[in-house]
């Protein structure tokens, strides 16, 4: 279970840095007050799309995490409808839900990688003849 919260934990940097970026970048958007909203908007743009990439993926993953542990849930209440001992029950229980875990921790990598651009750096136009690197 930790392996899987460590490499969750992990794509949450890409997103930090670039929120990092973007409070940066917006008080420079802020210099031209002609353009400052529609600076400040694209600015953020980049962050709101990969803020809901990362929920998206994640959400994706939660939900197959879910109906594993549901599999598991239904097969323990099986197994104790049919009278084995509760330690038994649990033991299997607790060897399932490990199991969809090792089963579904190899999508981790698959999701950090649709995820790698949120890491790569983009020239945003902020106002008429001025861009930022993001």
């Amino acid at each position: 279970m930790l392996q899987v919260q460590f490499a969750v934990d992990s794509m949450g940097v890409n997103i930090q840095k670039m929120q990092g970026l973007m409070l940066r970048y917006s008080a420079s958007c802020c210099e031209d007050s002609q353009q400052m909203h529609q600076g400040i908007k694209r600015c953020h743009a980049p962050l709101v799309q990969a803020q809901a990439l990362v929920t998206s993926e994640l959400e994706k993953f939660q939900d197959l995490l879910a109906r594993c542990t549901m599999h598991c849930n239904d097969k323990a209440k099986d197994s104790i409808d049919a009278g084995s001992k509760e330690l038994q029950v649990k033991q299997q229980l607790d060897g399932c839900v490990t199991k969809c875990v090792d089963d579904h921790v190899h999508l981790i990598p698959k999701i950090k990688e649709a995820l790698s651009s949120i890491g790569k750096y983009q020239s945003v136009p902020v106002a008429e003849g001025k861009d930022i690197l993001l």
